[in-house]
């Protein structure tokens, strides 16, 4: 995400490198870079201008210390303002009722309903909720069995009335339900249009006033750049919504309504959606995401992943199989499955800082490990106990088994033995303490 903006915000800094100090014209030069990369990216004009005016009244307005080079002091203060402009800080949901009414708005293709399903996933899995999906979009074919569709993906149910063309009625009816079956949770997807329009307005007005939803949450296709913004302000000006979701993160998209739609609606974002698996759903942190347009990674987001996905007692079972040299395939193919289940491999790889930049033209999709897989599934129980038996026609016999060939075995070989020593000195040496309970995946 945000690649192209990433890259034309750090050719801009290199302007100042080698500069002893801050100046009006080198800092004036450099802001003209960043102006124009924010323009690019589908940022409104007046607020890419206001944007670069308050950086350069705080550059011109620092003390630049010693051991710091004015290409990083501007790299901070556009890292602090980029921060800002998204909203400054996290803001969570109201979740404080039962049930708690969520309701779900945007435009056609948005992605809403999907979003609804995701959002639905997270709040079981992470705020331990009870939630019921309310089919709430009457109009669009198959709609409603899209959601369903995906609601026994999540383990969600989900309320409809086939025969009720009525958003209003549907939606009052799921609430009474929820109550009576005890759900403290009750999501509702509503019918979108292809562009904003009165009866579509109106509808999810009334909706929102027989319903009094505790949260509405406005979803924007991203890749939609500045008609997302346009649309946005459309629909708080009826709905006064409290949050948007920017959905479709992981496409081409230049990331200007992310940029811009905190100054436009003053509303926070306070999710985004970056691929189509239903676990693709983060909270929006600001802060982390200036950290990510300007090439520093996301450490924190990929630690919370992890932690979600690994077993704490299966951690520490790991941590002492790793100290006493007992790391076998079973377990390498394990920490694979945990990966993948964190999301796509190349929107992981850029949340560690430097590598997604060099990995930035690199094809990386959710197959990668897909030869690694086949050729420890082709190996025996013992082999994959004990590896230290894989002997040369036991490697022949894995390699015709798993539709691979003798030399990509001896490498995978070669990699688990090279992690496994890594791993070892990691546990037991100086950093241990640091890395016990998170498990090392293989390379």
């Amino acid at each position: 995400m945000f690649e192209n903006l990433s890259e034309r915000l750090e050719r801009s800094f290199k302007l100042l490198k080698g500069e002893g100090y801050i100046t009006e014209i080198n800092v004036a030069e450099t802001l003209k870079e960043v102006r124009r990369a924010l323009l690019d990216a589908d940022v409104n004009f007046k607020i890419a201008k206001s944007f670069t005016d308050r950086i350069k009244e705080k550059a011109l307005g620092q003390n630049v210390l010693a051991s710091v080079k004015p290409g990083e002091m501007l790299v901070k203060i556009v890292h602090d303002e980029l921060a800002q402009l998204m909203g400054g800080k996290m803001e969570d949901i109201d979740l404080k009722s039962k049930p708690s009414v969520i309701l779900i708005s945007g435009l056609q293709g948005s992605g809403k309903t999907t979003f609804s399903a995701k959002l639905a996933k997270f709040l079981k899995s992470r705020k331990a909720k009870n939630p019921l999906l309310v089919a709430g979009d009457v109009y669009r074919p198959a709609a409603i069995e899209q959601l369903k569709i995906l609601g026994e993906q999540t383990g969600v149910p989900v309320y409809s009335e086939e025969d009720n063309k009525r958003p209003v009625k549907i939606s009052q009816s799921a609430i009474r339900h929820a109550r009576q079956q005890g759900y403290d949770l009750v999501i509702i997807d509503t019918a979108g249009r292809l562009a904003v329009d009165e009866q579509m307005m109106d509808e999810i007005s009334a909706v929102k006033k027989a319903v009094e939803p505790n949260e509405i949450l406005f979803v924007v296709d991203s890749m939609t750049g500045q008609d997302a913004v346009n649309t946005a302000k459309a629909f708080n000006e009826r709905l006064d919504f409290d949050g948007v979701v920017l959905t479709k993160l992981d496409g081409d998209t230049r990331g200007g309504a992310a940029l811009s739609i905190r100054s436009v609606v003053d509303k926070p974002i306070k999710f985004i959606s970056t691929g189509e698996k239903l676990d693709a759903i983060d909270v929006f942190h600001p802060e982390r995401m200036a950290d990510r347009i300007l090439g520093m990674g996301d450490i924190v987001t990929l630690v919370e992943r992890a932690e979600q996905q690994f077993d704490e007692e299966e951690s520490r079972k790991l941590h002492k199989k790793i100290a006493k040299n007992q790391f076998n395939f079973n377990d390498f193919i394990s920490q694979i499955q945990q990966i993948k289940k964190m999301g796509n491999l190349k929107e992981l790889a850029g949340m560690i800082p430097g590598v997604g930049k060099a990995m930035k033209n690199l094809d990386i999709d959710d197959d990668a490990f897909k030869g690694i897989e086949a050729i420890i599934k082709s190996m025996t129980p013992e082999e994959r106990e004990t590896p230290v038996i894989i002997n040369g026609s036991r490697r022949k016999r894995i390699a015709e088994g798993s539709g691979t060939n003798i030399q990509e075995v001896n490498r995978l070989i070669k990699q688990f033995d090279e992690t496994r020593k890594m791993m070892r000195m990691m546990t037991t040496g100086k950093k241990g303490k640091m890395m016990k309970g998170m498990p090392m995946p293989g390379r």
